[in-house]
């Protein structure tokens, strides 16, 4: 059975599932129990077929849908394949977990949820599938359509109401951006198929016009600054599993519309276009972890990390760009490499926190900062497997996520031989400001993890906090060993990406990795910089072992528990820990000027002193707020002529109908 057939099976049984339980009536408990580890077998077969895909012949295939002589075209080749593995893995687990999570409660009715949840599965299949205009555009909607009614479940509060309205004109002005980028890809012809447009050659003005207008439509679904405000409403708002799935998965549906452009669809690359993906990647990331180092929120941490995220993957593609622009094929197959090995570590790491918050709302129905702490004792698996994530998201070895960020920083070091002196100049600060993000985003994580999991509890409630349920845990674990697995076997990973990477930009690591087999990396060559995952992991875990049993063998029967030294003074309690604002005073002090602070300081003789803060985008107040109030203005103004009256209606029509009388006479005297 040819594979594409199989990634339409699963889209078909997606949507079967989504429209069974719409009819079904089941207790909750029940038909989440049911429905979403059905949706779970789904997503690994996906993820299977994905990863057969990276090393199969491109495949296409015609339906008989859509429009007459507009009929739908998919493909399945390396680039599709990948994401389709990326989706498959996470929404294995976030299925997973979802079994538990929406068993008792977590959203509105589960019937409706059930139907949204696999129609969105299904879409972002579609946009990895669709082979021309058309069709991606009604994947591309449908998409943001289902995610918009999951992201409002709890439509009763007015907050999620405007959080997913924000999210929904965002996702339109990006719509359109990538219809228009499609609309000048397609020039001078009316062939509306990815594969004519390949062969569309455009003038250097005209492939420049299509990429900027794909970086902006994507960027806005993506997160890319400025179109980032949207993020940060929307995640707290949807339940869990889906804030999962739109962080993990969504996303990077945005990157691979914008790799299909850029490197697939377009051609005559120029070196400036890697370096605005660059310089706007690297803001992003800054932007993003400035923010969430300062955020009290559980969910609006990670959001803003996804941001930050976002915006190194960015930057991986444009110094995949820049260095394809000057047919310097290896080193672009190192970067792109890069950027497609973080894109999956993002899915699964984030996935797995995001998963995690929501089985601490669960337990604490908390979810600010100030009022968790403790939970390893109350809650050990979830505490374990989170560490896991903060470790992978933090960039440290031998996880996944350092794999990725360090492929990256090799490919910034070898940037000193492009045949350009400005860009010599200006790279190395672009990988000093990487290296200060990914170092942000480890003291991001060290507050993320320290005030959840550590110290004392907070609220005499949290004493009450139960531990995840078995398909809660079997949801994490799946995530977790994911992120283990792709960082011990990077040479692996790396191979499957040939096909990838030479079919893009011509050039592939396969061959210098094989070189020092298995065990060791060597993305370019051994003299430069090596990295042996399973090395690393062994010596870890032997450390520890021996620790333990020196201690065991030095120590034993000579331990006694005792209360901690308190200095004298037996008054500690919860309230004398570090809180987030605490973690976040120093990010609050240094990078002042990017955050909009309003403070209350109280004065020392009020009877019950209160501190207050505050921090808002000011972008959104720079950018957003004149444009809401200048459509505010015009509406106003327009609500002028609307008096309900049928006479002025009729005066309106006629002096309309006089005034184009006019100018046709006009125009046609001229």
């Amino acid at each position: 059975m040819p594979l594409l057939h199989v990634v339409l099976s699963v889209v078909l049984y997606w949507i079967a599932l989504g429209l069974i339980g719409l009819a079904v009536r089941l207790e909750r408990g029940a038909h989440a129990r049911l429905f979403f580890p059905l949706s779970a077998l789904g997503a690994v077969v996906l993820a299977g077929a994905g990863f057969v895909g990276l090393g199969a012949w491109p495949e296409a295939l015609v339906l008989p849908l859509g429009l007459p002589d507009l009929p739908f075209h998919l493909r399945l080749d390396p680039l599709s394949a990948f994401f389709l593995l990326l989706l498959g893995a996470a929404a294995a687990g976030v299925s997973l977990f979802s079994a538990g999570y929406f068993e008792h409660g977590g959203g509105g009715d589960i019937r409706l949820m059930c139907l949204q949840y696999h129609v969105f599965l299904a879409s972002m299949v579609m946009v990895l599938l669709a082979d021309d205009a058309y069709l991606f555009m009604v994947a591309w909607e449908s998409m943001a359509l289902a995610s918009y009614f999951l992201v409002t479940t709890d439509h009763r509060v007015a907050e999620i109401r405007s959080a997913g309205f924000l999210y929904l004109v965002v996702a339109h002005i990006g719509a359109i951006a990538i219809l228009l980028a499609f609309g000048v890809l397609q020039l001078g012809q009316w062939n509306y198929t990815f594969a004519a447009m390949r062969d569309n050659a455009l003038t250097p003005f005209w492939a420049a016009v299509a990429f900027l207008l794909a970086l902006i439509g994507f960027g806005a679904k993506a997160g890319f600054l400025p179109l980032h405000v949207w993020l940060p409403e929307a995640h707290p708002a949807a339940p869990s599993p889906v804030s999962a799935l739109m962080s993990g998965v969504m996303l990077k549906t945005a990157v691979y519309g914008l790799l299909r452009v850029t490197l697939d669809l377009l051609e005559g690359h120029t070196w400036w276009w890697g370096v605005a993906a660059l310089g706007v990647g690297l803001v992003t990331a800054f932007y993003g972890v400035a923010f969430a180092a300062v955020q009290t929120d559980m969910k609006r941490l990670l959001a803003y990390s996804s941001i930050e995220n976002i915006g190194i993957v960015l930057a991986g593609l444009g110094l995949a760009l820049t260095f394809h622009a000057y047919d310097m094929e290896l080193l672009a197959a190192l970067a792109l490499v890069a950027t497609l090995y973080h894109c999956l570590n993002h899915a699964l790491f984030k996935s797995l926190l995001f998963l995690a918050t929501g089985s601490v709302m669960h337990a604490t129905r908390h979810r600010s900062l100030g009022k968790l702490g403790g939970l390893i004792r109350r809650m050990p698996w979830v505490a374990a497997l989170a560490l896991v994530g903060t470790l992978a998201i933090a960039g440290l070895p031998p996880l996944n996520g350092f794999v990725s960020e360090w492929m990256l920083f090799q490919a910034f070091l070898l940037t000193p031989g492009l045949p350009n002196s400005y860009l010599n100049m200006f790279i190395p600060v672009a990988a000093a400001a990487l290296a200060l993000a990914v170092a942000l985003a480890g003291y991001v994580m060290v507050k993320f993890y320290g005030i959840v999991f550590l110290g004392l509890p907070r609220e005499e409630s949290l004493e009450s906090a139960h531990d995840a349920g078995p398909y809660e845990r079997a949801g994490l674990i799946w995530l977790a060993l994911w992120c283990v697995l792709l960082g011990v076997t990077p040479v692996y990973v790396v191979q499957l990406m040939d096909p990838l990477t030479h079919g893009l930009v011509g050039g592939a690591l396969g061959e210098s990795v094989q070189r020092s087999g298995w065990l060791f990396l060597t993305p370019v060559a051994p003299e430069r910089a090596s990295y042996a995952p399973l090395v690393f992991l062994l010596v870890i875990v032997g450390v520890v072992l021996l620790t333990f049993l020196i201690v065991r063998r030095l120590y034993h029967g000579r331990v006694r528990r005792a209360p901690a030294w308190d200095c004298g003074f037996a008054g500690l309690n919860a309230r004398m820990q570090d809180s987030a604002e605490g973690y976040g005073q120093p990010i609050k002090q240094i990078f002042e000027p990017f955050f909009r602070l309003e403070r209350h300081h109280p004065s020392p003789f009020d009877a019950q002193p209160r501190y207050f803060s505050r921090i808002d985008d000011r972008l959104w107040y720079w950018l957003y707020l004149p444009v809401v109030r200048l459509a505010e203005r015009v509406s106003s103004l327009i609500a002028v002529l609307q008096h309900g009256r049928i006479a002025l209606y009729l005066i309106y029509s006629f002096a309309t109908l006089l005034l184009l009388l006019v100018l046709i006479r006009w125009i046609g005297a001229a």
